[in-house]
């Protein structure tokens, strides 16, 4: 070694065909010094397939911490790594972000060898908007964390994207209808395999089928966003409820001064700051 430091690669995979590997991810992957792969066991199908004879280390989520450290020190001692996933891309839902934080911390340059990424994959063949989404990956176990997020969700004006287990499905798609409404949803099975589907329904009938039909292999579900008109409506509407009074107290009790607030009020009821003036003159009388 001659002091200077490595590099980390983060080099997308196939998420099911393996013809969608790139041949700057193939390169790299036979040139580094070592590959850092979330379960070797199931990397190893991929490089014998390519004919890649690299080491490989694991790294995964019960030692991403630790592991990242030792990582970190081979690359400073002139070491290339290559960090792969189970399926798609470095750091997307895994827990390759550490290892970028831990290297970004001790000085070590990272690159991505951009590829295959589920969510973007079953997001452009959803039919849904695409210009503005959100990614959620897993919903969180935990009852009252799983509560919040999708509490926040239902006010989600964006396309929303979810990763879920064939085992845990209908449960989740029960609590998006009770939450969000009867959404439209594109269910996406296996994106890029053999049996690859890609379903665009209602939240409703995703559930009719999956209550008959035992659900197979990896889904992606992408969720239409709540139209922003309709939540501008209710907004209104809570407003509507208050006297222009009791409006602005809201944001003077924030600690706003009385012109703030009365630009913020007359935002939020539509009309003009002279409109609340003059409701607040009437109010004094």
């Amino acid at each position: 070694m001659d002091g200077v430091p490595g590099k980390l690669y983060l080099c997308a995979t196939p998420i099911g065909n393996l013809e969608d590997i790139t041949l700057r991810v193939l390169t790299t992957l036979k040139e580094v010094d070592v590959i850092a792969a979330e379960d070797t066991r199931h990397s190893i199908k991929l490089l014998n397939h390519f004919e890649i004879k690299t080491p490989m280390t694991s790294y995964h989520e019960y030692n991403k911490v630790e592991k990242a450290r030792r990582l970190v020190e081979k690359l400073k001692e002139g070491l290339n790594i290559a960090l792969i996933t189970d399926a798609g891309t470095p750091g997307i839902s895994d827990p390759g972000e550490e290892l970028v934080r831990q290297c970004y911390a001790s000085g070590i340059a990272v690159t991505s060898l951009p590829g295959p990424a589920a969510c973007i994959t079953a997001l452009t063949v959803s039919g849904l908007g695409t210009r503005r989404f959100c990614f959620e990956a897993f919903l969180p176990a935990e009852k009252k964390e799983r509560s919040r997020i999708l509490e926040d969700l239902k006010r989600e004006t964006r396309t929303m994207i979810i990763y879920e287990a064939p085992h845990h499905l209908l449960r989740t798609m029960k609590e998006l209808k009770e939450v969000l409404g009867d959404r439209k949803v594109t269910v996406c099975r296996e994106l890029t395999k053999k049996y690859e589907e890609i379903a665009p329904v209602i939240l409703s009938q995703a559930i009719e089928r999956f209550s008959i039909e035992e659900p197979r292999g990896e889904f992606v579900l992408v969720i239409e966003g709540r139209a922003v008109e309709e939540m501008i409506r209710e907004e209104q509407k809570v407003w509507e409820e208050l006297s222009i009074e009791e409006h602005m107290e809201r944001y003077l009790s924030l600690g706003m001064d009385k012109k703030q607030a009365m630009k913020e009020v007359a935002k939020d009821r539509g009309i003009s700051k002279r409109e609340v003036y003059q409701e607040l003159l009437l109010s004094l009388k």
